[in-house]
């Protein structure tokens, strides 16, 4: 039996008791099925996996409702029995890390020897943040002449979470973890495409004795649950991680309530490529940050400045690489590329060729689909692109590139800035004091010199521009889950301006 065989037997076995009852609601601490579903169906083969309950209006504000009931028990639990209940959630991710990896491939279209890990890098969050549970409150001393000025931290209360169909599981434990760790109750909404782990996720963290009410999961579509969720006036805050324009509009649901927000949302990223580079290593980052997860990230390097000199023979090379990536099935370890998240997503990518070419950019590579069932497409790059091309301009979130040449260091800033987004850059040059300077002015949130996304979980992780609103990671998370009091304390008779006596 090959690998991809035992892989398919294992996931069969694994989904037996979706395909049976179906996805349910969570809702403190009880399965709602619903009154309609709908069906989540694997963009390997658009085999149905099971079908889901459709969250509604009511079944958001049940889920606000015990979340707000929950919050003031798990808000003042002790410290260290909070820590305990995240690190148990950790340890049973891991126990079951080989099931959430394959589901989240046949939901997803992921390559499995990207998301084999996946799993153990949620559990290391649910840890991290474990390990910050007791500080989580802690403020600072601020003397000054007249007064102890003190600050403390508290959970804001019930939040909202929104998490997309891109590596989701991940994505919704580096969320949650943080929330929980703060002393805040939890509505999570997954994508409609990506329903899968979320339940599973959602059925550890109760299994290792998360109360009642402080954890809820409804499935369902934006317009629908989504809006319900942001427009909820018991629910203090929405983390959300997708599309910009999905951000636009959950900020103007949220307004009436002036519901805090916090987004991380698109990137047209680029990866700034000198002469001086190790042009090596710098070709291997860029085809894995945009090419890894069928280049369905936020991160991924989809903009390619290269400098005129080296970019005949880099480019040429670099064609030769992308026709050799391997697309295929995404349980099958030799797989570097499955299939994109929904028909509706391919249709989009695919859309793209067609742009390219009538904006005048050549496909060096790829630029079609991979036979008629799934959702399979060949990784792609274009090249004698230039900067207000569509292209150039447009997130695609595919296994798309977008080569574009500099003659100059003050060219590379003006095109790398030159979008409505701000979320990473990446820079490869020797030269430190270039180094410097471009980091410098690039208009990001981070920026990585001579190296891929390498998440770091005490950095902040966050964009500017139409790329987002706040950070995650290490405290910058606790800065949007908690809020911030002071308190001054008198350390003597200091003099109190006097009003209304006698003079």
């Amino acid at each position: 039996m090959t690998d991809l065989q035992t892989n398919l037997t294992k996931l069969n076995g694994y989904l037996a008791r979706f395909r049976t009852q179906g996805i349910l609601n969570l809702i403190d601490g009880q399965d709602h099925a619903g009154d309609n579903r709908f069906e989540t169906r694997s963009p390997t083969d658009n085999s149905l996996i099971c079908t889901v309950a459709k969250g509604s209006a009511a079944d958001i504000d049940a889920a606000a409702q015990a979340a707000k009931s929950a919050f003031p028990a798990w808000r003042d639990m002790p410290a260290a029995e909070r820590k305990q209940i995240l690190i148990r959630i950790a340890d049973l991710i891991e126990q079951r890390a080989e099931e959430i990896a394959l589901c989240e491939c046949w939901d997803t279209g992921q390559a499995i020897r990207f998301m084999s890990k996946a799993a153990l890098r949620g559990a290391a969050n649910f840890r991290f943040f474990a390990d910050k549970v007791a500080s989580a409150r802690d403020g600072h001393h601020l003397p000054s002449p007249t007064l102890m000025n003190i600050t403390t931290r508290k959970p804001i209360g019930p939040v909202g979470v929104i998490t997309p169909w891109n590596t989701p599981f991940m994505l919704s434990t580096w969320k949650i973890a943080p929330a929980l760790a703060a002393g805040c109750t939890v509505v999570h909404k997954p994508a409609e495409f990506s329903p899968l782990t979320a339940r599973i996720l959602a059925e550890i963290a109760h299994e290792a004795g998360l109360p009642n009410g402080v954890w809820n999961l409804v499935n369902g579509m934006g317009e629908d649950a989504g809006r319900a969720l942001t427009e909820h006036p018991d629910i203090k805050a929405i983390a959300f991680v997708g599309e910009s324009s999905t951000g636009s509009m959950i900020m103007k649901q949220g307004a009436d309530t002036l519901k805090r927000v916090h987004f991380e949302l698109g990137g047209k990223n680029p990866v700034v490529v000198f002469a001086d580079a190790d042009l090596e290593r710098a070709m291997d980052a860029a085809v894995f940050m945009i090419y890894s997860l069928n280049g369905e990230r936020c991160t991924s390097s989809s903009r390619l400045l290269i400098e005129d000199s080296i970019a005949d023979e880099f480019l040429s090379k670099l064609a030769a690489r992308v026709d050799r990536i391997r697309v295929g099935h995404p349980l099958d370890p030799a797989t570097e590329i499955g299939p994109l998240i929904h028909p509706v997503h391919l249709e989009k990518v695919c859309g793209y060729f067609d742009i390219a070419r009538t904006d005048g950019a050549t496909i060096a590579a790829g630029g079609k689909r991979v036979g008629d069932n799934g959702c399979f497409v060949r990784p792609t790059l274009f090249t004698h692109a230039t900067a207000n091309m569509r292209v150039a301009q447009e997130e695609v979130f595919g296994p798309v590139l977008t080569a574009i040449r500099f003659k100059n260091e003050d060219q590379a800033i003006e095109i790398a800035n030159g979008t409505q987004y701000g979320l990473t850059g990446y820079i490869w040059t020797n030269d430190l004091t270039r180094a410097l300077r471009f980091s410098d002015q690039i208009e990001a949130g981070m920026v990585w010199v001579n190296s891929e996304n390498v998440r770091h979980l005490p950095t902040p992780f966050g964009g500017t521009k139409a790329s987002g609103i706040g950070r995650d990671g290490g405290d910058w998370s606790f800065d949007f889950y908690m809020e911030t009091k002071h308190i001054g304390f008198a350390l003597g008779d200091h003099r109190i301006p006097k009003l209304g006596v006698s003079q």
